[in-house]
């Protein structure tokens, strides 16, 4: 217990520390001289607590001496040494303490109880007025400045590239496994160009536990994580951020994620985030962990189930009945661009699903001729082409269409003649933001699960993966995102002709 000091209320160097304190510079030196006289003086011993995480608060405190320090969800955030003011917020609206406040070595407080300010007995209410206008001013400039709570992030996660369904899902789970591990998680609000700008508004704190969520969600950018479970969307991400490519950024990244003392980093997005967490894990010590997470509906990962993969092949499956619907009823030709930039995993396994007439995939050769003659015989069709269809070509003479376009134009110069109304459609972007179903978010949980696992087994530069009932693990160096298909579930996808 601390030990209560006599105290002389005259004492000039009470006085003095007092003029000093930002919180009472409205005050004039009577009102100072007033105010020192509800002041109690106390004496800590090394690692006495002054006040727990989660109590209510019924005082302030001025360090008369000494050092103490400021832990929020026991993790050490900073020092408070003599003249420095803290408790104010508690003492404002009774509510929990956001921290634990302890004595390092032998040190003094000055506290300030809420029931003398009130007291008129002890100070007129003019003071007492002035007085929660100083804590009030104080308040306000800590909340536009930031907490101290992101001077030191634990557990920092990235999200970057293109949306997909379970990044918000993912982005739950991991706070609910890492959390219940004592562990403290933030996000980058913007992705990689969040880390290279390195302002507190650009990171949030992420809470699992409610109780800890009561005591500080009045911090700016603190969150609490478990509703993003069933959220549509990515919240904590920014466009594509392409300077990130260049070792000038990554070098500024890895320098911001030092000084904020992060202990673990994690990626999560499809293979250009994987590069840029990759990049960061060569520049960076070996004692910061670092993992990946993939979360891309063309499952540009190979080796393991990506968020985002189910979900996308189940809606895009579902656009291509609505289109072959159409096109029985009015007799049409429909040439559809879907997602599929290398392997053509999402186009292909759509039309699968769907039952569509063929799927052009990027890395495939197609008898343009054959495929032209069986055409001739249907009265509708549908035919999926993936993105990446013929990307480099297309680039190389400047074509401004879509792959579907591209397609339809290679068909028509093969000798295609049809009384069909041909129509491309091009890439569907809501597929990404389609509300994630259960196996996305069962996949998110397992893959959240296995990370916090790594984690406490102090692994490192690896991604968690999962493949059928196996969990396990991918180094970087083994990580391939040149996720191909076979050819034998390719030729499933060819209705109208062999090659």
């Amino acid at each position: 217990m601390p030990k209560r000091l006599p105290f002389d209320h005259k004492d000039s160097s009470a006085f003095k520390l007092l003029r000093k304190v930002q919180t009472f510079k409205d005050l004039t030196s009577t009102e100072i001289k007033s105010l020192a006289t509800i002041l109690k003086k106390w004496q800590y011993k090394d690692n006495e607590i002054v006040c727990r995480e989660g109590d209510i608060g019924s005082a302030a405190y001025v360090v008369a001496g000494g050092e103490f320090y400021l832990d929020i969800m026991d993790r050490g955030i900073k020092p408070f040494y003599k003249g420095d003011f803290f408790g104010e917020i508690a003492l404002v609206d009774a509510r929990p303490r956001m921290g634990t406040i302890r004595a390092i070595g032998d040190a003094e407080l000055y506290s300030l109880d809420v029931s003398d300010i009130n007291d008129q007995n002890l100070i007129s209410p003019l003071i007492a007025k002035k007085i929660y206008q100083g804590f009030a001013r104080s308040i306000s400039s800590y909340l536009r400045e930031g907490s101290t709570l992101y001077e030191t992030m634990d557990v920092l996660l990235i999200q970057d590239g293109g949306c997909a369904p379970g990044y918000n899902p993912v982005t739950a789970f991991i706070p609910e496994y890492l959390c219940r591990a004592g562990r403290n998680v933030f996000i980058a609000a913007e992705g990689f160009k969040s880390v290279v700008s390195n302002l507190t508004s650009d990171y949030r704190c992420l809470v699992y536990n409610p109780e800890i969520y009561k005591q500080i969600e009045h911090v700016p950018g603190v969150i609490f994580s478990p509703p993003l479970r069933d959220a549509r969307g990515a919240n904590f991400r920014s466009e594509r951020f392409p300077e990130f490519k260049y070792t000038r950024y990554q070098k500024m990244a890895a320098e911001n994620i030092l000084k904020r003392r992060v202990k673990v980093l994690i990626g999560i997005g499809g293979n250009g985030t994987f590069y840029g967490i990759k990049a960061l894990s060569e520049i960076l010590p070996k004692n910061i962990q670092c993992f990946f997470i993939p979360v891309t509906v063309d499952s540009d990962i190979s080796g393991t189930d990506c968020i985002g993969e189910y979900t996308g092949v189940e809606v895009g499956a579902e656009k291509i009945r609505s289109f072959m619907a159409d096109a029985r009823t009015h007799k049409r030709i429909y040439i559809i661009e879907m997602m599929g930039a290398r392997g053509g995993y999402h186009a292909l396994r759509s039309c699968l699903g769907a039952g569509a007439h063929l799927a052009v995939l990027p890395n495939s050769d197609y008898n343009l001729k054959n495929i032209t003659k069986s055409m001739k015989a249907r009265k509708d069709m549908v035919i999926v082409v993936a993105e990446g269809y013929k990307v480099k070509e297309r680039k190389r003479k400047k074509y401004k269409g879509n792959a579907a376009e591209f397609f339809r134009d290679e068909l028509l110069k093969a000798g295609l003649k049809t009384e069909q109304r041909i129509i491309c459609e091009g890439f569907s972007r809501d597929i990404r933001g389609a509300q994630p179903n259960n196996l996305d978010i069962m996949l998110a949980q397992r893959l959240s699960r296995n990370l916090a696992h790594l984690i406490a087994l102090g692994k490192n530069r690896c991604m968690p993966a999962v493949l059928a009932e196996k969990d396990y693990s991918i180094p970087f160096d083994k990580i391939d995102t040149d996720n191909t298909v076979s050819p034998e579930l390719a030729s499933l996808a060819n209705r109208l002709t062999k090659k």
